[in-house]
């Protein structure tokens, strides 16, 4: 499928499932909202499968593939949804491989410590540190960028890279926004530092999946016939442009409150209106991933 001069508007999946072999979908307010899963969106995914295609989960996690796979069997997103996980984590544990000799500073709360598993690494003060990894807030319901302030001017007098696990600026848990390590990077960027960022919208992370398809089938899949879900216009939307394959926009996501949309309401001009203002366009929107 060709996107349009304006994006489709579909009810679910199904109308679109035809034209791709594989979609890459994103995990955090697609398939749940980091309290609960969306199972009319696992279905969705499964019915994909089911009917021959392949789906590659592609998350800006902070953490590695195997870490978000036993997250979604503790929400109840069935194996039967995915074939394969592709994390930001992945590329940082990939990232942290290439500089295993050095010196590396974490910012970031316990729980994203997984990233480390396994490699033989060495922890160290700004002052000690050759990079930084940043995984996000030590605690995101209290925290702003401006508490980072000091330590971000402290690595950019180091002028130390910043390896950011999770270039997502926020992220739905519940009815919350909360940040993510994204707006750090940024925050550090916009006073000169260096970043590198493992997810999307960056093409690495892309480029990771497809090949991980290729190997699933045994050949590899055109880009033509491949189809990125989520619901993030700067992240998902942004990197599946830039990769140059196609994408569907599930409205009801991390954008909901700025469009004004509730449980209910169905997409409509209104959500064309506002898509027509960004920077970049999805192939097809939707309201939540469903199958119809």
């Amino acid at each position: 499928m060709t996107a349009l001069s304006r994006p489709a508007l579909v009810d679910g999946l199904q109308s679109l499932a035809a034209g791709y072999d594989l979609v890459l979908c994103d995990v955090w307010g697609v398939l749940h909202n980091g309290v609960k899963a969306y199972e009319a969106a696992s279905d969705a995914l499964t019915r994909f499968c089911n009917g021959g295609g392949r789906v590659i989960l592609v998350s800006n996690a902070p953490r590695p593939g195997s870490a978000v796979a036993a997250q979604l069997d503790g929400f109840g997103v069935p194996r039967t949804a995915y074939d394969a996980i592709v994390t930001s984590g992945d590329l940082t544990r990939l990232a942290i491989q290439e500089r295993i000799d050095k010196v590396v500073h974490h910012i970031g709360p316990p729980r994203d410590m997984p990233i480390y598993d396994g490699l033989d690494v060495r922890f160290g003060s700004i002052q000690e540190a050759d990079y930084v990894v940043c995984s996000g807030f030590d605690n995101d319901e209290t925290e702003t960028v401006e508490d980072y302030r000091a330590r971000l001017q402290a690595m950019l007098d180091r002028k130390l890279l910043m390896v950011c696990a999770n270039p997502d600026l926020v992220v739905e848990r519940g009815h919350l926004m909360l940040p993510c390590a994204g707006a750090i990077a940024l925050a550090y960027e916009e006073m000169g530092g260096t970043a590198f960022y493992a997810g999307k919208p960056h093409g690495p992370v892309y480029g990771r999946a497809l090949s991980l398809a290729a190997e699933l089938n045994g050949r590899p899949v055109a880009k033509e016939r491949v189809l990125a879900i989520g619901d993030a216009i700067r992240t998902d939307i942004a990197g599946a442009a830039a990769f140059g394959i196609d994408s569907l926009l599930v409205a009801k996501g991390i954008h909901a409150e700025e469009l004004g949309l509730h449980r209910g309401d169905l997409v409509s001009d209104h959500v064309q209106d506002w898509v027509d203002r960004q920077p970049v366009m999805p192939t097809a929107i939707t309201d939540l991933l469903s199958w119809t």
